[in-house]
């Protein structure tokens, strides 16, 4: 007990810390200081320095150098530069555009180039035109014979066998296709982050971004074609095939997505063909 005490008196003893003129030696500066007093003011300045430090990490570019931050900085600047290039792409676009609508409203577009022939080349021209061979004649069979076998697969008055469909993504339909009335889609309501698969085996062969940063996909499966709208994020490249139930796309951010799928250049409505 001992002890204690005369560790806190020892503690709580005051020292004089003074300042003398190296030539008068008279005093110039004195100071009182305890150790339990050194003790508090250290730590008040050790505490101060780490609400500094805090401060300058959060709200000042100093954070950037700290492990971590780089990466998510990295990542948008990314992301950004992507955006930057395709609104480039659009005003590349637009200005040609305008370009053209700016020439057809001043008359200043040259007209085409047509070079006159002689009367008698076009006689021959015409001849050779009319000529037609053996050989020619057996292609022309050959031909015919095969466009008319593929025309087979779109012809929409074969009735429609049973159809086994992936549906293209989870949700809830809240419009329906009227195709009577002109309205071809169904939308749906999904939840964020939902994978969109292909409704059956097929190449995909047309990816648009529209102007709502969105993208619309078509994927064309023999005499079907399935079109996907509102897309978020394209996972497919144009002539990329795909197997039934394989991820196209996701809906990063959006919650609806519209979908029609068509028969040989007829519409059908995708809640007859598809259980959702």
């Amino acid at each position: 007990m001992s002890n204690e005490e005369s560790w806190w008196v020892r503690v709580r003893r005051k020292y004089r810390l003074a300042v003398l003129d190296d030539i008068t030696l008279r005093e110039v500066f004195h100071w009182r200081l305890s150790g339990l007093s050194a003790i508090t003011i250290v730590t008040l300045l050790w505490l101060a320095l780490v609400v500094i430090l805090s401060i300058l990490i959060i709200y000042t570019p100093i954070r950037n150098i700290l492990p971590g931050y780089s990466e998510s900085i990295r990542q948008q600047l990314i992301v950004e530069s992507a955006r930057v290039d395709s609104l480039q792409a659009d005003l590349a676009v637009q200005r040609q555009y305008l370009d053209v609508i700016k020439n057809v409203t001043a008359g200043t577009i040259q007209s085409d180039s047509v070079q006159s022939l002689d009367s008698m080349q076009m006689v021959q021209r015409n001849q050779l035109l009319e000529i037609r061979n053996q050989a020619t004649e057996q292609f022309l069979a050959q031909y015919e014979q095969k466009e008319r076998d593929q025309l087979l697969l779109f012809d929409t008055r074969t009735p429609m066998t049973s159809l086994s469909l992936f549906r293209p993504v989870r949700g809830v339909v809240t419009e329906s296709a009227v195709p009577d009335h002109q309205k071809y889609s169904v939308r749906l309501r999904v939840p964020k982050n939902e994978n969109i698969l292909a409704v059956m085996k097929g190449t995909v062969v047309f990816v648009q971004r529209e102007i709502d940063n969105s993208h619309t996909v078509i994927l064309q499966h023999q005499q079907y074609m399935s079109i996907h709208r509102h897309v978020s994020l394209v996972l497919k490249r144009v002539g990329t095939s795909v197997d039934a139930g394989e991820s196209i796309g996701m809906m990063n951010g959006r919650d609806e997505l519209e979908f029609e799928i068509w028969r040989a250049g007829e519409p059908l409505n995708p809640e007859e063909v598809i259980v959702w």
